[in-house]
């Protein structure tokens, strides 16, 4: 497979420092039951790196030491590591708010069909992954079928009240399925809204829209296709700074299935450790390589690492293009 890796350390990219992290986002493991072309995870079925119960344990004491708002969990499929139902109740006994990052599918698979209920019984607010309201783009991203299989998933979770005004809060995500940037998210939202409530009956609050990270298989994919100069050039050239004090690495922090941490989930992925101590980077000496000894969750309960140097690289124009993008959709309100 073509890796990005290499071509995305040396950077220009402003230098930037972490706020007061306020969200703690947790990839409980790279097992999934679906392979989506745009994954920057690498995700799918044989994927075997779960995070194991004594890592999750750590999770809960830095939640509870570190007074975090959120716990955003993602993956792979964040629902099929064994302590996933174990982690949201603790967590949820906290008073802390917890995101569930599913694909939708998964609500579907045997041996998890009462896993929208549970999720509904603990107020976990759902974030899904639908790149289209129709079925052919749905398609090319994420395979045959699972279109069919996310409608029927919606329906679901619609009948426990979840996207319904509630309270039990249901937001879908989308993703370009091609070298292009969103479109602004709140005309889509409208869109979406529409087609699925005239075609299927569905309701849901809000539409995230995510430019798509050249990194792992989108970049590979980038790379096979002759596209991933175009693409860099297409982020450089609509990069805003005003996204700069809005992009999610500023008040986050992201923890792979091993408890290392990182500044955000891309970083994680292209194995870019975060930065400990009192280490100021700067500017191109912001990437660190792959050797430098890592921060772990046990590290958090020393330092919520405010004001350290987030590490940066090319891909990070991604984040500050256009509208912006985070985990959270456009940083730009319409």
């Amino acid at each position: 497979m073509h890796d990005t890796r290499p071509l995305l350390l040396d950077s220009d990219f402003p230098a930037m420092q972490r706020e007061v992290p306020e969200t703690l986002q947790v990839n409980l493991g790279y097992l999934c039951n679906l392979s989506c072309t745009h994954c920057h995870v690498n995700a799918g079925p044989k994927r075997t790196e779960l995070m194991a119960r004594e890592q999750v344990e750590l999770v809960l004491e830095v939640l509870q030491q570190r007074n975090f708002k959120t716990l955003d969990l993602t993956g792979g499929a964040p629902e099929m590591n064994p302590h996933f139902r174990y982690l949201v109740e603790r967590a949820r006994g906290l008073g802390v708010t917890v995101i569930d990052r599913c694909n939708l599918t998964i609500l579907l698979e045997p041996g998890y069909e009462d896993l929208a209920a549970f999720l509904a019984e603990q107020g976990v607010e759902i974030i899904a992954s639908l790149p289209c309201y129709a079925p052919q783009n749905v398609a090319e991203q994420r395979g045959k079928g699972v279109f069919e299989r996310s409608i029927a998933a919606l329906k679901k979770l619609n009948a426990l009240g979840y996207g319904r005004g509630e309270g039990l809060k249901l937001n879908l995500v989308y993703n370009p399925n091609g070298t292009f940037l969103p479109p602004p998210q709140g005309a889509l939202e409208l869109e979406y809204k529409a087609h699925l409530q005239q075609d299927f009956g569905l309701q849901f609050d809000q539409l995230f829209t995510i430019t798509n990270m050249p990194i792992k298989r989108y970049g590979a994919m980038l790379l096979a296709k002759g596209e991933y100069c175009a693409y860099m050039q297409l982020l450089k050239d609509n990069y805003s700074v005003e996204n700069l004090p809005t992009l999610m690495c500023r008040r986050l922090l992201s923890v792979d299935w091993q408890g290392h941490l990182y500044d955000c989930d891309f970083n994680q992925m292209l194995e870019l450790a975060i930065n400990r101590g009192n280490s100021k980077a700067k500017g191109r000496q912001s990437v660190i390589a792959r050797d430098r000894p890592q921060a772990h969750l046990r590290d958090l309960l020393e330092s919520d690492f405010s004001g350290q140097e987030i590490v940066v690289g090319e891909h990070c124009y991604a984040c500050a293009a256009g509208q912006g993008s985070s985990c959270g959709g456009s940083l730009v309100e319409e």
